[in-house]
């Protein structure tokens, strides 16, 4: 028996017969639903029910959920339990790269300024830069951050990785500097990118002594989780024009608030945490639970295993 939590009946993902009984339900039903079920599928990825309903968790084995980051998940008792997490590791690599990029090509190329003229019918020749050459750091040394590199590199840029401890000579990114050290590095990049799982170590971690570190042009693109930044120092870096602008996909409140000052902050793109949903997606993360639901039912190892401690697979990422 496999639960399977969706947002509402209408949002059930197409699960063909693979030798398993599926018992969908909503965060409503989920405490009948759980009682008895060997798996739990969290198609409603940010749905933090489990932890309301664990003492009815009598037979649960392995949790699947279809997102990356897992920090909404994890509660002490499934951390303790013997109970296997897998995510979607893979799922978003490449998409959320491709944004990375068009988030970097639309603050080299003022796109902000170009759709706001637009609107104004205002004719006004501008000179804007280009990236070839320009420096990224990415901090987050996973699978998505390792993506993110690989295409900021073919489009000419200059990267760096950010991780728990540093290295040299890495494949992806040349040098990783130690995370903890942020304030000493970022004086060397023109786009700071956010990528890394929320965890204790990453809570917070673009501070005002950060954003005090970057260059006053620097652009900050955050597709990781709203909390790694902490929003009102990064306010006042807008407002006072120490650092160049923002591209925010995530925040420590979602849905942003309409009345929240960052809807109205300088140089600031917004956009509703979709920078990996593209046409699609709903029936990749399927299959590739499909997939891993084969290996389960056939007893072989499963992919995508979540060190419960750490809160991500070992050299994943988001």
């Amino acid at each position: 028996m496999v639960a399977v939590l969706c947002v509402d009946d209408a949002d059930r993902p197409a699960l063909p017969d693979v030798g398993a009984e599926f018992r969908f339900c909503t965060a409503a039903d989920l405490p009948d639903a759980i009682r008895g079920a060997r798996a739990l599928l969290l198609w409603d990825y940010f749905s933090t029910a489990v932890r309301d309903v664990w003492a009815q968790a009598d037979s649960l084995e392995w949790l699947h959920v279809t997102a990356a980051g897992v920090d909404t998940l994890l509660f002490d008792d499934l951390r303790d339990s013997d109970v296997v997490v897998t995510n979607a590791r893979g799922v978003f690599d490449r998409p959320i790269a491709e944004y990375v990029l068009g988030a970097v090509l639309a603050h080299a190329k003022d796109s902000r300024t170009s759709f706001a003229l637009q609107r104004d019918r205002q004719w006004r020749h501008r000179e804007t830069r280009g990236i070839a050459g320009t420096r990224a750091l990415v901090v987050g040394t996973g699978s998505i951050g390792r993506e993110i590199a690989r295409l900021l590199r073919a489009a000419g840029m200059r990267v760096r990785g950010a991780g728990r401890v540093a290295a040299a000579s890495d494949p992806d990114f040349g040098d990783v500097v130690a995370s903890a050290d942020l304030a000493a590095e970022v004086g060397w990049c023109d786009h700071l990118v956010l990528a890394a799982p929320l965890t204790d170590a990453t809570r917070g971690l673009v501070d005002a002594a950060v954003l005090d570190a970057m260059k006053s042009d620097a652009h900050l693109v955050n597709i990781a989780r709203g909390p790694m930044v902490v929003e009102s120092a990064l306010l006042d870096a807008l407002a006072q024009g120490r650092i160049g602008g923002a591209t925010l996909d995530v925040f420590d409140t979602e849905p942003l608030p309409a009345d929240h000052p960052l809807w109205d902050a300088p140089n600031v793109t917004i956009t509703p945490h979709m920078s990996g949903d593209v046409v699609g997606w709903r029936d990749t993360l399927a299959e590739q639970f499909l997939e891993n639901l084969r290996r389960w039912l056939a007893g072989e190892p499963l992919r995508n295993v979540v060190d419960k401690k750490l809160g991500y697979v070992p050299g994943g990422s988001r």
